[in-house]
């Protein structure tokens, strides 16, 4: 077998991750052993955030390393320029050979970012009719009835009783081997099979915990709503400025506690899921005596208010829950084993922190920090806000929320005020705080300066055999076939 000292690389990618929603990060009831042993062997950043809290705004700076007004992606139906340089392509230019599996999020659906092969599994948007999970789900006559309901307005509008009464918590009505998190774990673990020495890089993007929160069985079953512990920041109802600025996806103001524990019980079912899956990822790795010279990297692109302020899912104030993200490193060796750090990371250090790992240089357009430095670390965090006129300015002791309307803007002490509950932007006792991060802020960026959204459907795709080819019909036919089984008769079960 050739050896290499230039290591392998698995980013393992979850969507809609709560940062503190992992054993451990301190979680009393989630069970994560997987991913706490990959904590416990590597750094676990407890301060990590998403540029953006959008899953393809958030996946395009993982890749790029630049803040979303500079790679144009703005919202979940965006290209990146094809001449941005990417982690990928930079690592496949150097001699690694590069694989994605799972949810990519991007349009078209297989663009070309770097990545040599692409086995997708797609939620939203014109990828779920094109990708190879849904191909499979149609050749095994199967449909997955409740992702289409929560994810597709035409089917969303026809949604039975129980999907609202349950906020999206249902068992799925797929059986354990035709779930999603299932099907994107054993491809993922086909291409680590097929690795030989070093020089490798594999993205793993799992559509879970993302809604609905739909566990097939026996995870379902993994907890009981009643005996969870609610996590910080439950509020017996929503703060009214934060109702205005979103209803919620599920109307925040009609939420209940034993709604909340419900969602509570699935979401967690189906992290420990996923973490049963990157368990077997790292066996496979050991038995093959490859993890020593894996860099193994888990994260998420953005988090879940999940009962905060009496809210649900994403889509409005950058609350920590939302905007923080699990981030651990497993470095090669385990020379870094068991390590915590306080400092503010961004995921738009993760492409820098690995490309130098590999011996790459790093792109001149790349923004992030290299994380193995003792020394990396921020004054302050930048993240942008779901519809654009939000940007947050975050230290470790304060965050500003600063809005093109300014009278909206807040400003809470979180030394004081960890749960953000006290807007402090009108106290004379901040001003000079507040004066500074706002000075911050202009620097960083001119706020009005807003760039459009680049979107090409005729972008480069990947060169792989699997890569449907465009104007096939097949993404029509697709769609056709799940139209045909969503008009079947279906219950789900409670």
């Amino acid at each position: 077998m050739p050896t290499t000292t230039r290591p392998n690389i698995l980013l393992i990618h979850a969507d809609q991750h709560r940062a503190d929603c992992l054993g451990a990060a301190g979680n009393p009831d989630v069970q994560t052993p997987n991913i706490d042993a990959l904590a416990a062997e590597g750094v676990r950043y407890e301060n990590s955030f998403c540029p953006y809290p959008v899953c393809t705004p958030s996946r395009y700076s993982l890749l790029c390393g630049l803040y979303v007004r500079q790679h144009l992606g703005w919202t979940n139906h965006c290209t990146l320029p094809p001449a941005i340089p990417t982690l990928p392509r930079a690592l496949r230019d150097t001699g690694y050979q590069t694989a994605a599996v799972g949810k990519m999020h991007f349009t078209p659906t297989y663009l070309d970012v770097g990545f040599e092969t692409m086995r997708l599994a797609e939620q939203d948007g014109p990828g779920r009719f094109d990708d190879d999970y849904h191909r499979w789900l149609q050749a095994e006559g199967l449909v997955d009835r409740l992702d289409l309901i929560d994810q597709r307005k035409e089917y969303r509008d026809l949604a039975p009783d129980v999907y609202w009464e349950t906020v999206g918590a249902l068992r799925s009505d797929l059986d354990e081997a035709h779930h999603s998190t299932t099907w994107i774990a054993e491809r993922a673990l086909e291409v680590l099979d097929g690795w030989a020495g070093g020089e490798h890089m594999l993205m793993v993007g799992f559509v879970k915990p993302h809604h609905p929160f739909d566990p097939p069985a026996p995870w379902d079953e993994m907890y009981d709503p009643q005996a969870l512990t609610l996590l910080p920041g439950w509020l017996n109802e929503p703060p009214a400025r934060d109702v205005q600025r979103s209803a919620g996806y599920f109307r925040h103001a009609e939420l209940t506690e034993a709604q909340v524990r419900r969602a509570m019980a699935y979401y967690y079912a189906t992290l420990s899921q996923i973490d049963h899956h990157v368990g077997r990822m790292v066996d496979l790795l050991r038995r093959r005596g490859l993890y020593e010279n894996t860099l193994i990297v888990y994260t998420s692109d953005h988090g879940d208010y999940m009962g905060f302020h009496h809210l649900l899912l994403k889509g409005g104030t950058m609350y920590d829950p939302l905007v923080k993200v699990p981030l651990i490193i497993k470095w090669p060796g385990q020379a870094r084993a068991g390590g915590v750090t306080r400092a503010l990371v961004n995921n738009l250090d993760v492409a820098p922190t690995l490309l130098r790992a590999a011996g790459c240089a790093v792109p001149s357009t790349m923004q992030g920090l290299d994380l193995a430095s003792p020394a990396a670390g921020r004054d302050a965090i930048f993240t942008e806000g779901w519809i654009g006129d939000e940007t947050m300015v975050r230290t470790a002791d304060g965050k500003l929320l600063w809005y093109k309307e300014p009278s909206l803007s807040r400003f809470y002490d979180l030394r004081r005020d960890p749960l953000e509950l006290e807007d402090r932007i009108d106290d004379p006792a901040y001003a000079s705080q507040i004066s500074d991060l706002r000075e911050a802020l202009m620097r960083w960026a001119l706020y009005d300066a807003r760039p459009p959204t680049y979107l090409d459907y005729a972008a480069p795709v990947a060169p792989a055999d699997n890569v449907p080819p465009r104007g096939a019909g097949h993404a029509e036919a697709l769609a056709d076939y799940f139209a045909r089984r969503m008009a079947e008769p279906f219950e789900f079960a409670k």
